[in-house]
């Protein structure tokens, strides 16, 4: 039988339809590095979500390795060239998420635009701010995306139906969707209101947000990051912030991030990161946008459905 070794837990989905087509599903998510180094030895596969870096000195020794399958969108945590060279297939499943994303994005600039979060945190000590708390609609509003794919992509329609202008920018992906606008990163400038990033982690993407980029658009800006941490240079976002060339921000990542992220607060917090939790213009999630039972059932469901279509039963 095919094995397959799964490093993190994911929805149970992907386990059933792997074992109903006969293919050994093997448990080592509470296995250490050294352990599950010799079950991928003889493994067929791996299902992994983000707990080790799958590097070339982590699979040199897994021989027989046709597949790694990752339960979410972003593949930095594999090498994807050195998977290339030895003819492993890399499974991930943004279509799983999508939706999720695009929805908690929505939420993101639903807050922002008409300050529920500000007014919220106002009302609990005692404020009652009407007119500085004056909202904003959609569809006064022209909201710009960087990368279209499936979550870009999915955010971008719920803004259209929902009324907002709508234009993307995607180096590498062409968009024909009614109503959704592709142009160069330029074009972007000039009229965007609310600017989201749904861009993988790549050498060219880290740091993409930043205070050079930020500073070319003619109106402040509400910022938004569902994707990675890295994207926005933070420092960068906070010196736009204080000139006023950024108003608010919404960022569900941030560069910042480890795999134990929650020790983050146990150490003095950079300056840039105070600014941010203590603004009232801000909203920060804990990576969460892509994280609801549905996605979670999904985001294993197209793994699953991917590795049968290629390897069979």
């Amino acid at each position: 039988m095919r094995k397959v070794v799964f490093v993190d837990v994911v929805h149970n989905v992907l386990r059933e339809k792997l074992t109903a087509n006969q293919y050994l599903c093997v448990d080592a998510t509470t296995q250490n590095k050294e352990q599950v180094l010799e079950q991928i030895k003889t493994a067929f596969g791996i299902v992994i979500r983000s707990k080790f870096t799958l590097d070339s000195g982590f699979l040199e020794g897994a021989v027989h390795l046709k597949f790694i399958a990752r339960s979410g969108s972003g593949t930095e945590n594999i090498d994807l060239e050195y998977c290339n060279k030895k003819g492993v297939q890399v499974f991930s499943s943004p279509e799983g998420n999508r939706n999720a994303v695009a929805e908690h994005a929505l939420g993101f600039t639903l807050s922002l635009l008409n300050n529920i979060h500000r007014s919220h945190q106002e009302i609990k000590t005692g404020g009652w701010n009407r007119r500085s708390n004056t909202g904003k609609e959609l569809s006064a509003c022209t909201i710009g995306i960087i990368g279209c794919g499936n979550n870009g992509l999915a955010f971008a329609k719920k803004m259209r139906d929902l009324g907002a202008t709508v234009l993307t920018y995607d180096k590498y992906k062409e968009v024909e969707e009614p109503g959704i606008k592709q142009v160069p990163l330029e074009g972007l400038y000039n009229d965007v209101d609310v600017l989201s990033f749904h861009v993988p982690e790549t050498k060219e993407t880290t740091s993409m947000g930043n205070h050079t980029l930020f500073s070319k658009f003619k109106k402040p800006l509400v910022v938004l990051n569902v994707c990675r941490g890295k994207v926005i240079d933070t420092s960068g976002l906070v010196l736009a912030m204080r000139e006023k060339k950024v108003l608010k921000a919404a960022l569900d990542v941030l560069e910042y991030e480890t795999k134990s992220f929650e020790r983050f607060f146990e150490n003095p917090l950079p300056e840039d990161f105070v600014f941010l939790k203590t603004n009232p213009n801000v909203i920060l999630t804990p990576h969460i946008a892509g994280w609801t039972k549905q996605s979670y059932y999904e985001l294993s469901n197209v793994l699953a459905n991917k590795i049968i279509e290629e390897f069979g039963a």
